[in-house]
């Protein structure tokens, strides 16, 4: 009889296990950390500190010294805009002087070979029609070389706003979790400024042995006891450096109130 109710415990207990499957613990995490860092030099002239915690709008939350890009930029603006003016003259002016050009040459063939006409009077139509010809070769070559000035600046005005935007950091929608500098600090590119988070979701990262892998994106998920509708979102198939023969899932679940919270986590056959 006791060896009867021994084996019925037994079997109940590998029911309960395989109905229940793996348990793990895990963090929930913001979706994403991410890591802020300069993409240009210049003094800090400020930093929202009141914003660390909170989520962020458009406005910035650190602003580097900008007030010589934005001078250099309406200036290059004026630039653009008296070089554009003198380009369309001259293309009028190129106009004219194919016209005049043109009148010329016919005036020129019409006497080089009269006998009546001086070889000092043909010279002179030559040396006009020549001279006319040089004016309209270097009008062309001033137009050439406005566009390419032209052509310069525009290529610096982009450069000079995303200067200016890359000087009034933002990042709207994210949380400010940490600040790295503050005003009246000099920053170089690349130096790490801040880091936000990405609170609109929330991730869960378990490490699972690889006989768990097999079919584990159809494992119903059980959160602290409780049935969710969540599914195994990430399955990276090449071990752990850390976790050895461990391979690492993660789940994207809504976010809670409170992050970094520790859940139970079972991946069940349901």
């Amino acid at each position: 009889m006791e060896r009867y109710l021994v084996k019925i415990l037994l079997i109940l207990c590998l029911s309960v296990l395989s109905v229940f499957g793996e348990v793990y613990y895990s963090k929930i995490e913001p979706y994403e950390v991410r890591d802020i860092s300069s993409n240009v030099a210049g003094e800090v002239v400020f930093t929202d500190e009141n914003m660390i915690g909170k989520k962020l709008t458009n406005s910035a939350y650190i602003k580097i010294d900008d007030i010589l890009d934005k001078n250099e930029l309406k200036s290059t603006n004026k630039k653009i805009i008296y070089l554009e003016n003198i380009l369309v003259l001259n293309k009028q002016t190129i106009d004219e002087l194919e016209a005049i050009l043109k009148k010329k040459k016919v005036n020129y063939d019409r006497i080089r070979n009269l006998t009546i006409k001086s070889q000092v009077d043909k010279d002179r139509e030559f040396y006009d029609l020549a001279s006319s010809q040089i004016s309209l070769i270097n009008t062309k070559k001033e137009i050439d070389n406005l566009k390419i000035q032209i052509s310069d600046l525009y290529l610096r005005k982009k450069q000079l706003e995303k200067k200016i935007v890359d000087k009034n950091i933002k990042a709207k929608g994210f949380v400010l979790y940490s600040l790295f500098v503050k005003a009246g600090k000099v920053v170089t590119p690349s130096m790490l400024l801040a880091k936000v988070a990405d609170t609109s979701k929330a991730i869960l990262t378990i490490y699972v042995d690889a006989k768990e892998l097999e079919g584990i994106k159809n494992k119903v998920i059980y959160l602290d006891g409780i049935k969710t509708k969540y599914k195994v979102s990430r399955v990276l198939n090449i071990a752990d450096s850390q976790n050895i023969s461990k391979y690492m899932v993660q789940i994207v679940i809504n976010p809670p109130k409170v992050f970094s919270k520790l859940v139970k986590v079972e991946l069940r056959d349901e």
